[in-house]
């Protein structure tokens, strides 16, 4: 797996277990809908900035998330 196919994984993951739309998600992160549908699907790359937002708005540590990022990275 590399790293744009575990960060869009990953984000994923997170916005659902939150029961989050990717449009709620974007609304409460400040990002167009379309951005957040773009990383979950590989097709950017989001910088440190954009994924600090997402996961205050999805209540998460930034650490926790890239620890997740890393652990599919590994397998």
């Amino acid at each position: 797996m590399d790293l744009s196919s575990a960060i869009a994984t990953t984000l994923k993951k997170y916005r659902e277990t939150k029961n989050l739309s990717q449009e709620e998600l974007a609304f409460l992160s400040g990002i167009d809908r379309t951005y957040i549908s773009l990383i979950e699907r590989s097709k950017r790359k989001p910088t440190v900035h954009v994924i600090y937002l997402i996961c205050q708005s999805l209540d998460i540590r930034l650490s926790e998330f890239f620890l997740e990022v890393e652990n599919l990275l590994n397998k």
